[in-house]
């Protein structure tokens, strides 16, 4: 019987791809196979030594301590475009509101009084400062063409927008799925200078913090709309309120509120809505479990943030799986473990990323426990396990 350890509400549509006859599902448990979770900080917390995978139902992985986790050998997953409709439909209502002026018109009219005669005075004589402007014909700039990227591309090109896109790391997935007419940028800063809407669509780290700085401000056009459904900390808040009080920007929505941006009048702050629809909700449920869930029964990984993609056939027999640093000799030093057991190798396949490495190795004949831990002895290795022999259940030391 396999373990899952939720730390937050999971979809019961995700939960429900663990067959009941083979798994135990609970939000306390003891010795976990895996975690599964959304939001919950999993920094400083720790995690007992039978856990073998997490899983995060969403796309950023910010609240899990990734470095650690891969150096003790454990895949984090993580559910790359399955709420990707979502955020892109809120991308689209932000574009509206911003440039309709819709929030301020509607604060305005909540706040009439008087009888209706009054009311339909005060609407016509006060519709004039909340005058918009329309999205076609507009550029919208989008920095990041992944999964979410994509889909805003293709939608605002529907709506009649020019798109022009920046994104050196466009994958061949997303580069088929993109719309033709989206035009390329030659950088960062030439999408800034052209855009009229600048949407972010790239993960926080070291290389795109503050990505919207003064300096990039200063390229912008006047009264252009910046929209952040990405990550907070992508946006310098400081140099956006400065731009939206000297007129250079027009707006600012975004889906990370704070006091120092929460209640200016030209930002458009929302409580982190983007993956908030029960179909997103589903979908990064289901799409993790089905991740989790390949990865316990059969060492498969996809969509791991810090290991290769690695998914090998099963064939008759046991299955070897080993995560080990990316350094020379691992492949061999391994299998020189099994030949000297007389074990008869069926199928292999190694891939590396980054400073680890996985192994899937078949095997005719089932590892007995001391050629396992002469394989964990290995310098270099940081989790090995069997699957589907007797030393299934214990053996992922």
């Amino acid at each position: 019987m396999y373990k899952i350890l939720t730390y937050n509400y999971i979809s019961v549509t995700g939960l429900e791809r663990f067959p009941r006859e083979r798994y135990e599902i609970a939000s306390e448990i003891q010795h976990p196979d895996a975690i599964l979770l959304r939001s919950y900080n999993l920094h400083g917390v720790g995690i007992p030594e039978t856990v073998k995978a997490v899983g995060r139902a969403g796309a950023g992985v910010n609240n899990i301590p990734v470095p650690e986790y891969s150096r003790r050998g454990i895949p984090v997953f993580n559910a790359p475009g399955a709420n990707a409709n979502a955020v892109k439909e809120l991308v689209i209502a932000g574009m509206l509101l911003a440039c309709r002026n819709i929030c301020h018109a509607w604060s305005y009219v909540s706040h009439l009084d008087g009888d209706d005669a009054v009311l339909h005075k005060a609407v016509e004589n006060g519709k004039k400062q909340f005058v918009g402007y329309e999205l076609r014909g507009k550029t919208l700039g989008i920095i990041g063409l992944g999964a979410i990227g994509v889909k805003v591309a293709n939608s605002a090109h529907a709506l009649g927008m020019n798109v022009i896109g920046c994104d050196p790391d466009i994958s061949v997935e997303s580069a088929w799925k993109l719309s033709s007419s989206v035009m390329q940028a030659s950088g960062l800063d030439e999408l800034l200078a052209r855009a009229d809407f600048v949407s972010i669509h790239v993960p926080l780290n070291d290389e795109t913090k503050n990505t919207i700085s003064e300096e990039r401000i200063r390229l912008m056009r006047e009264g252009a709309v910046v929209l952040n459904f990405s990550r907070d900390g992508i946006v310098d808040n400081d140099a956006v309120c400065n731009a939206l009080n000297s007129g250079t920007l027009h707006a600012y929505v975004c889906d990370f509120p704070n006091n120092r941006i929460k209640d200016h009048p030209k930002v458009i702050a929302l409580p982190h809505l983007g993956a908030s629809t029960e179909e997103a909700e589903d979908n990064c449920a289901a799409m993790v479990a089905e991740q989790v869930k390949d990865f316990i029964e059969n060492g498969n990984i996809k969509h791991a943030v810090n290991f290769p993609d690695v998914s090998l056939p099963r064939t008759e027999g046991c299955r070897v799986c080993i995560a080990n640093d990316n350094v020379p000799h691992m492949v061999s030093q391994i299998s020189t473990s099994l030949a000297d057991a007389e074990i008869n190798i069926l199928d292999l396949l190694n891939k590396s990323k980054s400073d680890v490495a996985y192994t899937l190795i078949d095997v005719e004949a089932e590892p007995a426990a001391a050629i396992m831990e002469q394989i964990r002895n290995i310098e270099g290795v940081l989790k090995a396990r069997v699957i589907g022999g007797r030393l299934a259940a214990d053996s992922s030391g």
